[in-house]
Formats: structure tokens, sequence, C-alpha cells
């Protein structure tokens, strides 16, 4: 597919996250780019909404082999990358089998943009790495990036001119990387979740970082000497291309399920948007008295930012909570068991802010109501689980808010 295109260019995007109710001018520019732009992805495609959930990867991976020539896996969507046709297009230089030593997946793709020879790779940060659900990961693991990086460019140094990488480790990773790597000429960043609307320059590397949630994305092309990039918002369309039809039908179909009205939103959290930390600690609160669980803990990432207006509806709920995440009553380690403070220090650490019920804490912590997700990546693993999804407490929070 790609020998009979001549590349002009490098177009990137990162943390699409299942965002198709706003993909319409993504879809289509990268449609009209295709046919002679290198089209890649930093990971992260997968899950974040309703169309995902309801959808289980099927739109997304669609649109990756349509559209893309080269993505990069991310800490979302992790198994979807072993499936046939989307490998084919995963590169990724520093994942590997644990027991063999194996890389999981492609580690380059080699190819021409403009005169020059461009080695394409990927690589993921240890952080996104350990972010990705136990499960899923077993048996896996990855090397250091630089590492991993400094041999593949020795092995590849005589057939490529220009080094790219697509990175799913978060920005200012990427600008140690940069500085660790400075045979490289750009580096694609992804996971941070933050806008940089400007390429930052290290050394002769160019790192930059397209808008998350399919509102922009960054691109890059080499000059006679050296490369230059810019990060940009897609521009408006009217709709997709009838090569695009089938995405369209499967985007609607999925839609109208996710217009289901659930219930009027409580007064405290109706027309604004959604206060993760309020929610959360509402909810932690509920479940502490309403479960008798001695001790609650969640963190925040579990839920995502949205915004709310006088009903819940199906859609808004699963953009709030996307992962399906089960309530599980968990182990503390031991090292933390008797020291609360520590554990929640642990915790923000590895999973950013937390919330907790009761403050403080009880002074002797042998097991939590927790996610399933945080039970099984960063405690004891689970020994029951509760009953409720964290999806279905979180309606309840939000729905029942109204007399306060």
């Amino acid at each position: 597919m790609t020998a009979a295109r001549r590349f002009q260019r490098i177009i990137a995007t990162t943390d699409f996250h299942s965002a198709f109710d706003d993909a319409v001018p993504m879809l289509a520019h990268l449609h009209a780019m295709k046919h002679d732009s290198f089209v890649v992805d930093c990971g992260d495609f997968f899950e974040g909404t309703g169309y995902y959930r309801l959808g289980q990867g099927r739109i997304e991976q669609d649109v990756l082999v349509r559209l893309y020539d080269a993505v990069a896996p991310g800490n979302h969507g992790w198994d979807h990358h072993f499936e046939p046709d989307l490998y084919d297009i995963t590169v990724c230089a520093n994942a590997i089998d644990d027991e063999t030593g194996e890389l999981l997946f492609h580690p380059v793709r080699l190819l021409r943009v403009g005169t020059r020879r461009v080695a394409v790779t990927g690589i993921m940060g240890p952080q996104a790495f350990n972010a990705i659900p136990a499960h899923q990961r077993a048996g896996h693991r990855v090397i250091g990036p630089v590492r991993a990086l400094r041999e593949l460019m020795l092995a590849h140094h005589h057939q490529a001119d220009s080094w790219v990488v697509l990175s799913h480790s978060g920005f200012d990773e990427d600008l140690k990387l940069a500085e660790s790597c400075p045979f490289l000429d750009v580096v694609f960043a992804g996971h941070c979740h933050s806008d940089r609307p400007e390429p930052v320059v290290v050394g002769d590397t160019l790192v930059l970082k397209g808008r998350e949630l399919a509102a922009g994305y960054a691109l890059a092309h080499p000059l006679d000497s050296g490369w230059t990039a810019q990060v940009a918002g897609f521009p408006p369309a009217a709709g997709l291309p009838d090569e695009l039809t089938s995405v369209r039908e499967a985007i609607d179909a999925i839609r109208d399920q996710l217009r289901t009205p659930l219930g009027p939103v409580g007064r405290l959290y109706r027309n604004g948007p959604l206060d993760r930390h309020a929610v959360l600690m509402d909810l932690a609160n509920r479940l502490h008295n309403g479960l008798g669980a001695e001790a609650v803990v969640l963190n925040e990432t579990a839920l995502r930012p949205s915004r709310l207006n006088t009903v819940l509806t199906r859609g808004d709920l699963l953009a709030i909570e996307p992962f399906d995440n089960q309530l599980v009553h968990a182990h503390v380690p031991e090292q933390f068991a008797t020291d609360p403070a520590a554990l929640l220090a642990h915790l923000t650490e590895q999973m950013g802010p937390v919330v907790s019920a009761p403050r403080p804490l009880p002074d002797r912590l042998p097991t939590v109501l927790t996610t399933g997700y945080l039970a099984d990546a960063y405690l004891g693993g689970r020994t029951r689980q509760a009953g409720i999804r964290l999806n279905q407490a979180v309606q309840h929070t939000l729905t029942d808010g109204g007399s306060r």
C-alpha cells in the first residue's frame, strides 16, 4: 500500500481516546492527506468514551487500519495491538517478551519522505507500561527507551538518514529522551495529557505533540538540512467521504445508543464541567457509609472530565467512567498496613491524586475498598468483589445529588 505513495511529510495524532463525537474533521483531513503523507499515531487511540465500550474497539481498529501507516501502542487498548491487522502497523522498539526477550512488535518502519531515508519507530515509557492492566501485560515488559533506540540505530544506521520516534511516555520524558539520543530528528510525543502548542528544540531534535481527543495533529517534513515541524488543529469538515461510509454508519449507530437518558443530574453537578475530585469524595463517603467498608481509596484517574447538562445520558456516564471498573475489597501491602499516610503517598506517586474515606484513615488498614484496576496494579490483589461497579456508584452519586 505504501509503495505506490510518495511521502512528503509525517502527520501524527495522539491520545484520541475513542472521541468519535468530535472526529469528523480529523477523519476527513487524514483521508484527504493520506495520498502523500505518512500517517502515524502515538498511542491511546482506544478507550475513553462509550463508543469504545459499546463498540469494543471495532471502529477504532477499522480507522487505524484504513487511515494510518504506523502506530505506537499505548497503555489503553494494549491488547488490540496484537490483533493481526493492527499488529502489522504497530511499531515499538522496547516492549519485549519477559521470558524470551524477543520484541513483541515490529521495531521500525523504513521509508522515504521527500529525498530522505527515514526510520520510524515507537517506544513506550515505563510509567505508561505499568499503567496497562496487570492481566494484559502479564509476560511482557519494557526495557529502557534510550537503550532500545541506541541499539536500533546501530542496527539500521546504514539504512536511514533520519530517525523519527512515536513516543508514549509523556512530554517531559521525551525531552530527556532527545537529550540522551541526539541522533533523533523528530520525537512525536503522547501520553502526557497536556497541550504543547509549539515544538521544542533539544539540540538538533524537534519534540512536539498534537492536541488530544481529535482536536489536532503534529506535522513534520524534511528540509534540505534538518526538519521543520508544527502543531495545528484539524480544519472543519462537513462530513466524511464516501470511502468512510461504513465508519460513519458505525459511529451513528452507537451515538443513538449513547443518547439514552438515565435520570436528572443532581443540582451540585448539573450545567457545568465535572469536578472529578468532588464527585469521588462524595462517592467515597457514600461507599464508606453505605457498604460499611472500613476504608475507601479511589484514584482520580478512574474518572474522566466531562461536561454535564440537566439530564445524565448513557454517553455521559460512559465518558465519565469509560473503563468499566469493578469495585473490590483489596489487600493493603504489608509495608503500608499500619502506615496509611505512606499508602496514600505511594498511590499518589504511581497514579496521581487519590481520595479516601474516612478522613483520617484508620491506623491499621488490612484491606480497602477500591477499583479492580488499582487493586491489581498497585495493591496486594483482590479479596472479594464489592457487588457494584464504579459506573453504577457514579450514576447514583450524580443523579442523587440534587438536594444538597
